[in-house]
Formats: structure tokens, sequence, C-alpha cells
């Protein structure tokens, strides 16, 4: 039997759109940059034999990074019908031939990615993370992100997140750099030891205004400062000149991004983002060699709904505990769920499903609506 008639052959693709709600009403970053309300789109493969995978991509918003929701549909479409009756089993096959058909727009083809894994862990019988090196962890600690806003706002809404169980915590910076490190102090101030906390700019600061920012908060405890410029080599910088540990996020997109960070002494970890990777395929390699180097792991995606938080449970499941130190549920935080049974926290914990594929009972695809477009073999 050739690949083309194989049972697990792309007979159909489906592309749907729905809305996801922040639900803490305003998700407000660096620059101005406020989120309510994000368009999410999600890719439905059918197999000849009948198995359905699912894949998720949200951008966050079209400011944020080289990425769009509509852009995400419009690369979907335009690779759609060079998939048709390849094996969607095999996901490196699967990603070359969308390479083949595109080049680049790697968030766009992150929910393609996703989706095989899906259909590879049901035809196996197996879920994703035993496909991804194994169940590691039962269970792994959750984050979540705090708004920027005035410092006692922010200490507010952490101390609200720390009574749910959360104990790492992301805040949002990249404002008047001392401002910035007046509310990171107020925030830590108010931790405890065990939790941790990340002060994202989001790329926010210039060069100088990231080492007046550092150079305030470098007495601050069970404190990373993450992504304060928009390049490794700035970041370099800061770490040079602070000694604040640094993680970084937005530069991280490949094995040789995160080679170069390293070799710069740039980062001490990195916020692993599966569509500004492209899905799970390359977002494991680059797990993996975290691992080796022996970075902190922090597996995310930039935005999402409850199929996208499904695969980012698998990755962190599989994931060495040892360098895994928090993940994002971001269907958490929004109020919209196609899965019957999402991934959610627990007491400020995640978990992967242990049904075959992604799990989670399967989609209720009334929710979705009907497709946008449809592609058959």
């Amino acid at each position: 039997m050739s690949e083309r008639e194989s049972p697990t052959s792309i007979a159909r693709i489906d592309l749907f759109s729905y809305p996801l709600t922040y639900g803490e009403g305003e998700y407000v970053m660096s620059g101005g940059r406020v989120i309510t309300v994000l368009d999410s789109t999600v890719v439905r493969l059918t197999t000849a034999d009948g198995l359905i995978g699912h894949g998720e991509v949200c951008p966050l918003g079209s400011n944020y990074l080289p990425a769009h929701a509509a852009g995400a549909r419009a690369a979907v479409t335009a690779i759609a019908p060079h998939l048709l009756g390849l094996d969607a089993a095999g996901p490196k096959a699967i990603g070359l031939a969308m390479e083949a058909a595109l080049l680049g727009h790697p968030y766009a083809k992150s929910a393609i990615d996703i989706a095989t894994w899906d259909v590879l862990g049901q035809a196996c019988g197996r879920p994703v993370c035993g496909l991804l090196g194994g169940r590691l962890n039962a269970d792994f600690p959750l984050y979540k992100a705090i708004s920027l806003a005035d410092p006692g706002a922010m200490r507010e809404q952490m101390e609200r997140f720390r009574a749910e169980g959360i104990h790492h915590f992301q805040l949002k910076l990249g404002g008047d750099p001392s401002e910035d490190a007046a509310r990171a102090r107020t925030v830590v101030e108010a931790t405890e030891p065990g939790d941790l906390v990340l002060g994202d700019a989001n790329c926010g600061w210039t060069l100088p205004e990231a080492m007046i920012a550092a150079g305030q908060m470098r007495d601050l405890p069970r404190f990373f400062l993450e992504q304060p410029c928009a390049t490794i080599e700035e970041c370099a910088r800061v770490r040079d000149h602070t000694g604040l540990p640094l993680v970084l996020d937005e530069v991280i997109v490949d094995v040789q991004t995160l080679l170069r960070a390293w070799e710069l002494g740039a980062l001490v970890g990195f916020n692993l983002k599966l569509s500004r990777v492209g899905g799970l395929s390359p977002a494991r390699l680059l797990r993996d060699l975290g691992e080796e180097l022996g970075l902190m792991v922090n597996v995310e995606d930039s935005w999402g709904g409850d199929i996208a938080a499904a695969a980012v449970s698998h990755l962190a499941a599989s994931t060495d505990l040892r360098v895994l130190t928090m993940v994002s549920f971001i269907n958490d935080w929004t109020e919209e769920h196609v899965l019957r049974d999402r991934p959610r926290a627990l007491a400020g914990r995640g978990r992967a499903s242990t049904e075959p594929g992604l799990g989670g009972g399967g989609v209720d695809e009334a929710l979705l609506g009907a497709p946008l477009e449809t592609f058959r073999a």
C-alpha cells in the first residue's frame, strides 16, 4: 500500500474560526497593547479511515509577533490542497510538504502540525505525550500573567491568583523603567518562598531603558527578567551589565537562535511557544536541546483555547521536571471552550489527558460552527 493509500491519509481538511474572550477583562502589555477578544483558528484533519485530528493557532493580535489571524487562515488555505492524500500520521513528512507548498509562516503551520500529532496518537492508541518522550510528569506547575497596571492593582491580581493555588507569575512590564521597577518590587515583596516571578517586558524597552530597569531590580529575590529588549545581543548586554537571570521568549524561534543566545550567555531559560516555532514537531526538538543545555524550559503558546492548551499539556508532561519550570494553560484565561473535557488548572497545577491523541473528550463541533473552508481529496 502506498503512502497515499494509507488508512490515515488525509481525506478532508476543514478550517474554523471562533472568538476567545479574555476572562479578566483587559490583558495589557507594553506599548499600549490591550487585548480583550482574539480570533482563534482551528484545523480539523479527517483521515480515510475516519480518524479526526485537531490543531489550533491564535496569534496575540497583529502587533505582538509577525502573525495575525487572517494570515493564519490564508496560509492554511494555500497549504491544505497540497496535503490531501498524504499520511496524517507522519508529522515530519507533513512538515516537509508544508514547507514545499509555502515557505515560512510557522505560526500557521503549527495548527496543522498539532493536528497530525493528534491523528498519530489516535492511530497508535497512545496519548501524544507518550510519543513526545513519554509521560514524565503526572502534573506540572502552571503560571498566570499579571497585566500591566499600577503596582497595587498588580499585587492584588497576584494575590488573587495565588489564592487559587498559582505560585508562578508573569508580570507584564515594558513601560517607564523606574515605574516598572516599582511594579516588580511591589509584587515580589508580597510573594513567599516557593513563588517565582518573571518580569516580562515583551521587547518593550530600549537598551538604556532595560539597563535602568534591571539595575533597580537586581536585588529582588525569586525574580527573573524576561525578554527586556528586541534582540538577543541587547538582552546579552543587559545580562552582563546587571547579573539578573534572563529568560528569553520572542527571539527564540529555532535551534540557531537558541544556540546563539546560549553561546552569548544571554539566558538561563526560555519560553517555548508552540506557534512561534511551528508546532509540536519543532518544539520537541527545542525542548530536547534545552534539556541538554540545562536551561529552564517554560512550555506555552502565544494565546489559544482548549486545543492549543491540550498540545501544550502533552509537551509539558513529557519534559524533564528538572528543567520544566512553569506552563501556561491559557485556555484557563479565556471564556470560550470547545473541548468537552478541557485541560484545566487544579490547585495551580495542570496535567495531560491519558486518552489517545490530544484527548479532551472530543471537540464540541456545535461551538465551532460551520467550516470557513473545506478541502477534499
